[in-house]
């Protein structure tokens, strides 16, 4: 059985149809990631799984039961932490108490003390800045302890958005190497990464989402494999034959681009 799996999702901001029937599994000790360009419907399936944006048709499951209608703090108690692109650090709380906040909502309590050394492991320097408050705290710090603070709940999976957004390539090898060790220690994780590179190297299967739908699923193997370039982690453009679109951002003028897959960028990062 999967331990997490995402139905037929539709989900509407107002009348904007956002995902058009969007289906996932995630396996138990996976990483799965979503990549796609801005705007392709990526943190929304997110919010649609935390109950944050409800859907109104399909259906999200974790461990085979239904929590499409439960409210975002059961779904948090049943095991399901979310890390936010925004990292939403509370700015006037210390290092420790933010992470004994993500504690109150453990699916598993067991042991703060035990928690908090786990993520000091991972993360050394939060141990140093343990009194700092959170809007003394670099972007990379900050974004250590949104980790953190996901982590310390003892998560089933792990919902992580966008966590190298924004930082220096030195940091961001880092990460990539601690959101490995965490799920070789067990912790499923659900990744929204942009950076082809990073998801290539941390996932065990990807999903490519484009307009809203699920465009490509497969390992990083079937997607190296796949023809046109891959130097850089580049994703070619596929098959399919453009079609005449209207550029509202440029006066209304028709131009072409491709469709479907072949909508998706030539570039390392969406």
């Amino acid at each position: 059985m999967n331990l997490l799996a995402v139905e037929d999702v539709h989900t509407y901001y107002g009348e904007a149809h956002i995902l058009q029937g969007v289906s996932l599994t995630v396996g138990e000790g996976e990483v799965v990631t979503l990549i796609g360009r801005n705007g392709a419907g990526k943190t929304t399936t997110l919010r649609s799984i935390m109950g944050i944006a409800r859907p109104q048709r399909g259906h999200v499951r974790l461990r085979g039961e239904d929590i499409t209608v439960l409210e975002t703090h059961e779904i948090a108690r049943r095991g399901i932490a979310w890390i936010p692109e925004e990292r939403r650090v509370l700015p006037n709380l210390t290092v420790l108490e933010n992470l004994r906040l993500g504690m109150l909502g453990a699916s598993a309590p067991n042991g703060g003390a035990d928690a908090l050394d786990e993520v000091f492991a991972y993360f050394p320097r939060l141990r140093e800045r343990i009194e700092h408050r959170g809007r003394f705290l670099s972007g990379g710090e900050q974004q250590m302890l949104a980790i953190a603070r996901g982590l310390v709940s003892r998560p089933s999976v792990m919902l992580v958005d966008e966590p190298t957004e924004g930082l220096a390539p030195l940091l961001v090898q880092g990460l990539t190497e601690i959101l490995a060790a965490i799920n070789r220690r067990g912790t499923t994780i659900l990744l929204v990464e942009q950076t082809l590179e990073v998801a290539m190297t941390l996932s065990h299967r990807l999903y490519v989402m484009d307009q809203g739908r699920i465009q490509f699923e497969g390992t990083p193997d079937a997607r190296r494999s796949a023809p046109g370039p891959r130097h850089r982690g580049q994703v070619e453009a596929q098959t399919t034959p453009p079609v005449t679109v209207w550029n509202v951002d440029g006066g209304g003028t028709p131009t072409q681009r491709p469709d479907g897959l072949s909508a998706l960028l030539r570039c390392s990062r969406w």
